[in-house]
């Protein structure tokens, strides 16, 4: 996987990392994981879980019946494990350079302290 994920992307793998999924379930996990930023829809859910199935990212774990419909559930692919695992670590790198930018800038933002003048009392 050369270029970054996209944020619907990497929360799917995320989800599908813990355990087979449906599509029902892959949505309302998705909302979780993302505290309620980024609902998909049906129809974007299934179109990214058809690209990631083509990628090898996720493979389809099984497909039951239910009520008369058929359900298949997704699973993360040993590839999507290994991609999941680099971008999360590209995104804490990211986090870190970030987070050490702006503690230096809020340490030069603080006034310079000057010693009392004129000794201990």
């Amino acid at each position: 996987m050369d270029t970054p994920l996209r944020e619907p992307t990497f929360l799917i793998l995320a989800a599908l990392a813990a355990e087979p999924m449906h599509g029902y379930g892959l949505i309302r996990e998705v909302a979780v994981l993302s505290e309620g930023r980024l609902s998909l829809r049906p129809g974007t859910l299934y179109g990214a879980l058809d690209r990631l199935v083509d990628a090898g990212l996720v493979q389809v774990d099984r497909e039951e019946t239910v009520d008369g419909r058929l359900r298949r559930y997704y699973r993360l692919s040993p590839a999507g494990d290994t991609a999941l695992q680099v971008e999360t670590e590209r995104l804490r790198h990211n986090v870190e350079v970030a987070t050490a930018r702006l503690r230096r800038r809020a340490r030069a933002a603080q006034p310079a302290v000057r010693p009392a003048m004129g000794g201990l009392a």
